[in-house]
């Protein structure tokens, strides 16, 4: 047994919000939930897993960390292609730990190395507790359509969505990072993150505005436009949500913390709260555990149940893990699908893990961290501050026996 860090479960959430209440699931009857604090440890073998390989697996993946600083206040400015003056840091870092990794086969620990305990920025990965923190709120009805524009959801006086351009974007589209939201927001504009190769700022601030939900761009500003139209749906923090509805629930440890920009705050129903980011791009972001990722991964690898309470829908899940139409591989936020790229001269595509079955999915950040979840093989992985994982992610399915 691994022993890990006690939380209080609460069952409480905020502006009169409905939980759903317990059920029995076919597809969790009998199942193992790990409880707080603990996550039984299983030999490979009884997991149908051939322990050699997942110790190649390991092997790979500490040959193979990130060999940067592990300063992570100088290596994300380094990292991204913000344009100066805007790719300072306005949000907390820390050192970083080295490769770290949790393995996790019908619900049992088959494999663990490094700091896994330790709660380490997870950059990009923040994107995908802001969809379920997202997803709750469609689950309710605060969100009655993801193709609902989300103009109309904000409160007077609020100007997210108030252009002729940005008045057409639809939560959907914020979801898949198709809105081509325009402006600025905590000071950072949209066109300095990420410009393209060889355009100036001035040319790309200049640039002629997609129709919204035509055209993908990855791009931190925009996802943090979507947490703070959140924030005003939810009449809320977003850490406070995800806390009380899915990481007390599911057993997480007190030592994950999602840190905002040091600007980045508002007034709302006589409340000053933090607007907490999409990623870690400017500092700030989710800071997690191996662990605690393990278990987020977990409740989506069971269709959003954990115990006896659906705690996230399966529709949702459903809509998260579908293809959008500007890119046939990304679902809602971060949800990084593997359905093979569309056929190029009668050659099959691309897939992000072709040794991985076309049904798993991704969570990925910066570093790299990411979590896979593999539903015909009834499989979480979390892997962390480890390249190639492509080439980590075959030798690891090449371990199941049965």
């Amino acid at each position: 047994m691994r022993s890990l860090r006690s939380v209080a479960l609460s069952a409480s959430f905020v502006c009169g919000l409905v939980v759903a209440g317990p059920s029995q699931s076919p597809q969790t009857a009998g199942r193992y939930f790990p409880p707080s604090g603990l996550w039984e440890k299983r030999d490979a073998a009884v997991l149908g897993l051939d322990r050699a390989r997942l110790d190649e697996a390991m092997a790979f993946a500490v040959a193979n960390q990130n060999p940067n600083t592990r300063d992570l206040a100088v290596d994300i400015p380094s990292s991204f292609s913000s344009e100066a003056p805007y790719n300072n840091l306005i949000g907390p870092t820390q050192p970083r730990a080295g490769s770290t990794g949790v393995i996790i086969r019908r619900g049992y620990v088959a494999l663990e190395w490094g700091e896994t305990d330790r709660a380490d920025m997870t950059f990009s990965v923040t994107k995908s507790f802001l969809s379920a923190v997202v997803g709750l709120a469609f689950d309710r009805g605060l969100i009655k359509s993801v193709e609902d524009r989300a103009a109309p959801y904000m409160p007077p006086g609020v100007d997210l969505f108030s252009s002729d351009h940005n008045a057409k974007i639809t939560w959907e589209h914020l979801l898949r990072q198709t809105s081509d939201w325009s402006g600025t927001l905590w000071d950072k504009p949209d066109w300095a993150d990420r410009p393209p190769a060889g355009q100036t700022p001035e040319q790309w601030a200049r640039r002629e505005l997609h129709e919204p939900g035509s055209f993908y761009k990855y791009n931190d500003t925009r996802v943090n436009v979507l947490a703070l139209a959140a924030l005003y749906v939810m009449r809320d923090t977003l850490p406070a949500i995800l806390k009380r509805e899915i990481m007390d629930p599911i057993g997480a440890s007190k030592t994950w913390h999602w840190e905002p920009y040091q600007n980045a705050y508002v007034t709302y129903s006589g409340r000053r709260m933090p607007s907490v980011p999409g990623g870690g791009h400017h500092g700030g972001g989710m800071f997690i555990s191996a662990w605690d990722m393990a278990r987020f991964g977990y409740l989506f690898l069971n269709m959003g149940r954990w115990r006896d309470r659906q705690i996230i829908s399966e529709k949702w899940i459903g809509l998260s893990r579908s293809p959008g139409p500007a890119n046939t591989q990304y679902g809602y936020m971060n949800w990084f699908l593997n359905t093979p790229q569309p056929r190029v001269n009668g050659q099959p595509g691309s897939q992000m893990y072709p040794a991985a079955p076309a049904g798993a999915v991704a969570f990925r950040g910066n570093g790299e961290n990411l979590v896979y979840i593999d539903w015909d093989n009834d499989l979480v992985v979390v892997i962390r501050w480890a390249r190639r994982a492509p080439d980590f992610f075959k030798i690891v399915l090449s371990a199941i026996k049965s």
